[in-house]
């Protein structure tokens, strides 16, 4: 649309770029409300007064955290530099804590006439302070551990300390684990190898006769029900383990040839991490309850044991029922759907009420840990200086963009389409502005000129778009807020430390730590350290699952801007890459204390990976890359290119960086 068309062109429906005169203050409520913390971070996160994000880590206790105070204290007093996992400790036993509890609860309630025994997969996150922290808040409950593979059988095995404590052992073993497992079972520990395919079953029947024992074992059955997204294939006729009934059947019939109808112990199903539909698991709570019940009167009177695996949901999302962030049910209300599935089949079938185990992984370790990182720049769409002159030597589609926002700034009521023609016609000539300077007619100063006055005019346009809260916009209007959007540099690896939003999408709540009781005026997506295209961040959390931006405040130099992901601490540690060379990062253990200032104490700090311990999982060695350098410094001395004394200065600040750490450092030099 030209500018005369646009003055004379008077809309009867507007939207209006005259903003509101009623305009409320922003404050941490509006805050909790933008970033959807009720949604995922409920009873544990909150926006406090001061506008920091606070964190209430200890079961049925008031006593807040202030991440931003922590957060300044490792920069101050533990001079850590970002990107920093802070782990709150208290958190891991309050879930542990409230999964039992739930348990008990729903027992009590029903009158089920058994008890709740849980275990802890440790490939969830290995790291054994998190492990041991699990199973001291775990001991009152006899909570237990699961594994499943040869590095994490000899890590668990020495923590059985009970012997009634669970080892629950998935995954495919060869004759060494097993025999192993048969062995500690033998002097009276309860390892309980899980059946994946018969011939297992077949393997564990001949190492007991070596070892002269009776085993115990668990099956894995393959169900007919099926879960729900990106582990759905973990259930059902295409899983990658578990034994069919038919095979079921045959294994029965080998035990009862050689009366050790005792021997099996458990039976067990998994339908996949992240169930996000409880509809799915109440299916397969019934079908594997009626496969229990029948190997009872099967003659199978050892199993006392039904596993319903893990798959307990974390609620990623804001309040969407997605197959990957969000799920439609709490702990409660799992809780109950186990006990009162398994215990109506038992009550019908007539036989007793298993030991309910599971295998809660995510549930218990994903809140505890967050990852906090530093934005250490932005990058922004240019805009005109609002001292811009034309010049008659400018070239016309100079003269025509300034006439296009002159004529836009003087109209400030326009239908959608009389916008969205205003756009078309800037788009247009941008367009013949790349093709004049790529054929020589426009000179660096004029293009530049170009781009400022087209990303002005866009900007113009999308503040009116958004003033007028329109419920439809048409498509290239709708797409102005994903081109528009700033970039915001932050100090970490999104393939070392998040790891899933990378290969399967998975978002995660991401938050500034601070400044939330000022309204943030920027939005930006997230990029990371790496050379790599992907290691960005564009995909945030939402009701529908479809946005692109994130909130931000104007970064402020020489003043820190921090950012904090959430719900990090299942998987993301363990899974992490180390594309580029970035290393494992800082490492907190924090505990709630009303005792100490600020209500807590930092307890451990573990460094980071530092540029050395990098380099030798890729075979570089200081000793050898040291002496390469020597010999290269030594020939530019000898060509005269170098003095001796620089060529040592140099040789020594190469050295140096060998102990630092493998991220960005804000510090100066």
């Amino acid at each position: 649309m030209s500018a005369a068309a646009l003055k004379n062109n008077l809309p009867n429906e507007i939207l209006t770029d005259v903003p509101s005169s009623d305009v409320q203050a922003w404050t941490s409520a509006d805050a909790q409300a933008l970033y959807y913390v009720d949604a995922w971070g409920q009873p544990y996160f909150s926006v406090n007064e001061l506008g920091n994000m606070g964190i209430k880590p200890v079961y049925k206790s008031n006593v807040c955290m202030d991440l931003h105070k922590l957060v300044e204290e490792l920069r101050d007093k533990e001079n850590l530099s970002f990107p920093v996992v802070i782990r709150f400790m208290d958190l891991l036993r309050s879930r542990v804590i409230e999964l039992n509890e739930a348990f008990r609860a729903a027992i009590q309630e029903a009158g089920y006439k058994n008890v709740y025994q849980g275990v802890y997969p440790i490939k969830v996150n290995q790291m054994h302070e998190v492990v041991e922290e699990i199973l001291e808040a775990g001991h009152p409950y006899n909570f237990g551990l699961e594994c499943g593979s040869k590095s994490e059988l000899i890590a668990t095995l020495p923590y059985l300390e009970k012997d009634g404590m669970l080892l629950i052992c998935n995954g495919y073993k060869d004759a060494t684990m097993l025999h192993l497992m048969l062995t500690f079972q033998k002097i009276g520990k309860k390892v309980l190898p899980v059946v994946e395919k018969y011939s297992e079953f077949k393997l564990i029947l001949q190492i007991a006769d070596t070892l002269k024992i009776q085993p115990q074992f668990g099956i894995r059955v393959r169900l007919s029900s099926t879960g729900i997204g990106q582990w759905a294939t973990s259930s059902g006729d295409q899983s990658k383990f578990g034994v069919t009934i038919s095979e079921l059947l045959d294994i029965v019939e080998a035990l009862k040839e050689r009366q050790q109808e005792e021997a099996l112990k458990l039976v067990h199903f998994h339908l996949g991490s992240q169930i996000s539909d409880i509809k799915f698991l109440k299916n397969a709570i019934k079908e594997t309850a009626r496969v229990y019940a029948k190997l009872h009167q099967q003659g199978m009177k050892g199993v006392e044991y039904m596993d319903v695996g893990g798959g307990l949901g974390v609620n990623y999302e804001a309040g969407t029922i997605d197959p990957l962030n969000g799920i439609n049910y709490g702990f409660e209300e799992y809780v109950n759907c186990v006990v009162y599935g398994i215990m109506e089949v038992c009550d019908y079938e007539n036989v007793p009420h298993p030991i309910i185990v599971s295998e809660s992984g995510r549930a218990i370790t994903a809140h505890h840990s967050v990852l906090v990182t530093e934005a250490i720049g932005s990058t922004q769409r240019p805009e005109l200086n609002p001292e811009f002159e034309l010049y008659p030597t400018d070239h016309d589609v100079l003269k025509e963009l300034w006439k296009t926002l002159q004529t836009l700034r003087a109209t400030p009521t326009l239908r959608l389409n009389q916008l969205l023609e205003v756009y078309h016609d800037t788009l247009e000539l941008r367009q013949q502005s790349d093709t004049l300077f790529t054929f020589g007619y426009l000179d660096l100063e004029q293009k530049a000129q170009t781009e400022r006055l087209y990303w002005t005019i866009c900007k113009e346009i999308n503040d009116r778009v958004h003033a007028a809260k329109s419920e439809w916009l048409p498509q290239e209007l709708d797409d102005l807020d994903d081109h528009l959007v700033d970039q915001y540099l932050c100090d970490f690896s999104l393939f070392q430390s998040m790891l899933d939003y990378w290969s399967i999408d998975q978002r995660f709540p991401i938050m500034p730590i601070h400044r939330l009781n000022e309204e943030p005026t920027r939005r930006a997506t997230l990029v990371d350290l790496t050379c790599d295209s992907d290691g960005k961040i564009r995909n945030f959390i939402c009701p529908d699952y479809d946005k692109h931006f994130l909130e931000v405040h104007p970064l402020r130099e020489p003043t820190p801007y921090y950012l904090g992901f959430f719900l990090m601490g299942a998987y993301q540690d363990i899974l992490g890459d180390t594309h580029n060379l970035f290393g494992r990062v800082n490492e907190v253990h924090v505990y709630a204390d009303e005792e100490e200032p600020n209500d807590y104490f930092v307890e451990k700090v573990i460094r980071g990976a530092t540029v050395e311990e990098m380099l030798a999982t890729v075979q570089y060695f200081p000793n050898q890359l040291h002496k390469r350098m020597q010999t290269l410094l030594q020939d530019k001395v000898a060509q005269g290119l170098l003095r001796p004394k620089k060529a040592k200065e140099l040789l020594d600040l190469y050295a140096g960086f060998f102990k630092d750490y493998s991220y960005f450092s804000s510090h100066n030099v």
